[in-house]
C-alpha cells in the first residue's frame, strides 16, 4: 500500500517542505509563463518584428548554455537563503519593465529577460540539491511527477492569462503581476524548515575536472547517452519551432500575436496528458520505445504546423505538447537509473545543459532565419530530423539496447 501511493505521489503532500515548496513551483511558475508568452507580445507589438519577438524567448534561453558554471554557485552557497534572494531580486528587476512603452526601450525589456534567465538557471540548480537533501528518498520520484503536473497546469492558465492582461492593460500589468508570484514565492521558501550543511566548494581545477567526469559517464553510459542526444536534437527542433510560432501566427493564420497565448495553452494541455500518463507507460515499455513514439508524434505535428488552417495548427500544438516530454522524460529516467549516486548531481546537471542548450542556439538562429527562409520549409525541415531522430531511437531500442 505504501508503495502504491509513493507511485502516485500521495505520500508527497504529507511533507511540509515538499507542500511549501510545489506551491512555490505553481505560483512562480504562474508568473513565468504569463511573462515568457508576454515578452513576444510585447515586442512584437512594439517593433513589428517577428524576429525580436523571438529573441525575447531566446534571452530567456541563452544563460543555459553556461547552465554547469552558473549550478555552481548553488554548490558554494546555503540553497534556501539562495532562493529567498533570487525571488526577491527578481521581483525588484521586473519593475523595471515599466519603464518599457516605445521600440526605443525595447532593450530594457531583453537585458531583463537575459537577468530572467540566468536566476532561472541559479534557482533551478539550487532547488535541485535543495529538495534533494530534504525530502524523503522514496518521495523524489511521486515528488517529481507532481512538480511536472505543476509545471504544465501553469502553462495552461497563464499564457492566456497573460496575453489577456497585455491586450487588456498593456505590459506593465502584467510585469507586476510576475514580481509579485516572486515575491510570494520567496515568502514560501522563507517558511520551509530546512537544516542544510555548510557547502564545500570544489578548487577550480576540481570544478573542471567535475564536468568532464560528467560528460564522460554520459558518454560511457549506453541507455543514458544516446537518450540524452536524442532529447538535445528535439530541444533543438523545439526551439526552431519557437522561433517561427509568431511568423506561423501572423503569415499563415493571419491572426494577432495574441492567439499565440491560445496555441500555448494547447500545448500545455498536451504536456499535462503526457504527464499523467508517462509512469504508467514507463512501466510497460522500454525508455527508448517511449522516446521514439513521442519524437514521432512531435515531428509530425512540426509538419502539420506548415498547414495554413487553425484547425491544424491547433492540433499540431496539442501533438507538440503530448510529444516533446516523451523524449525529455525518458532521457532523464535513463540518467538517474543508470548514473551512481555518488555522481549523479553533477552529471544531471550537465545532460540538462546538454539537453536544453540546443534549444537557445536554435531560438537564436532561428530568430534570424525566419526573415530570409520560408517558414513552411523550416517547419517540413525540422519535421523530417526529427522523424530521422525517432527512427534511430527507435532502430536501438529494436536492437535490445536499454532497460
Amino acid at each position: 500500500m505504501r508503495r502504491r501511493e509513493e507511485e502516485r505521489g500521495d505520500g508527497v503532500l504529507r511533507d511540509r517542505t515538499a507542500r511549501l515548496y510545489l506551491a512555490g513551483v505553481v505560483v512562480s511558475g504562474f508568473g513565468t509563463s504569463a511573462m515568457w508568452l508576454t515578452a513576444g507580445i510585447w515586442a512584437k507589438s512594439l517593433t513589428g518584428s517577428d524576429s525580436l519577438a523571438a529573441l525575447t524567448v531566446f534571452a530567456m534561453w541563452a544563460p543555459t548554455l553556461v547552465g554547469p558554471v552558473l549550478g555552481g554557485i548553488a554548490d558554494r552557497v546555503r540553497r534556501r537563503p539562495l532562493l529567498i534572494v533570487c525571488n526577491l531580486g527578481m521581483a525588484l528587476l521586473l519593475t523595471a519593465l515599466l519603464a518599457v512603452d516605445s521600440a526605443d526601450r525595447i532593450w530594457i525589456l531583453f537585458a531583463v529577460l537575459f537577468v530572467y534567465g540566468t536566476t532561472g538557471v541559479v534557482m533551478d540548480a539550487a532547488e535541485t540539491a535543495l529538495i534533494a537533501g530534504v525530502v524523503d528518498q522514496r518521495l523524489l520520484g511521486g515528488f517529481n511527477g507532481l512538480r511536472t503536473t505543476a509545471n504544465e497546469g501553469m502553462k495552461l492558465l497563464a499564457p492566456l492569462a497573460g496575453a489577456a492582461l497585455y491586450a487588456r492593460y498593456g505590459g506593465g500589468p502584467v510585469a507586476l503581476l510576475d514580481a509579485a508570484t516572486f515575491a510570494l514565492a520567496a515568502g514560501l521558501f522563507a517558511s520551509m524548515r530546512v537544516r542544510e550543511s555548510p557547502p564545500v566548494p570544489l578548487p577550480e581545477h576540481g570544478r573542471r575536472s567535475a564536468t568532464a567526469e560528467a560528460i564522460r559517464r554520459l558518454r560511457d553510459t549506453p541507455a543514458a547517452g544516446p537518450l540524452v542526444l536524442a532529447a538535445a536534437v528535439t530541444m533543438l527542433l523545439a526551439g526552431l519551432n519557437g522561433a517561427v510560432i509568431y511568423a506561423v501566427v501572423d503569415e499563415g493564420l493571419g491572426r494577432s500575436p495574441a492567439y499565440v497565448g491560445v496555441l500555448y495553452a494547447v500545448q500545455g494541455a498536451g504536456s499535462v496528458l503526457t504527464g499523467l500518463l508517462a509512469g504508467p507507460l514507463l512501466r510497460h515499455v522500454p525508455e527508448r520505445v517511449f522516446a521514439a513514439a513521442g519524437i514521432t508524434v512531435f515531428a509530425v505535428s512540426l509538419g502539420l504546423r506548415a498547414l495554413p488552417h487553425d484547425a491544424a495548427v491547433l492540433a499540431s500544438a496539442a501533438g507538440v505538447g503530448a510529444g516533446l516530454p516523451c523524449v525529455l522524460i525518458a532521457a532523464m529516467t535513463a540518467v538517474q537509473r543508470e548514473v551512481p549516486g555518488a555522481v549523479l548531481g553533477r552529471v544531471s546537471a550537465t545532460a540538462s545543459t546538454l539537453i536544453f542548450a540546443p534549444n537557445a542556439v536554435a531560438l537564436g538562429l532561428g530568430a534570424g532565419l525566419v526573415a530570409f527562409v520560408d517558414v513552411d520549409a523550416l517547419l517540413l525541415a525540422a519535421c523530417v530530423v526529427g522523424l530521422a531522430t525517432a527512427w534511430r531511437v527507435a532502430r536501438r531500442a529494436v536492437g535490445g539496447v536499454g532497460p
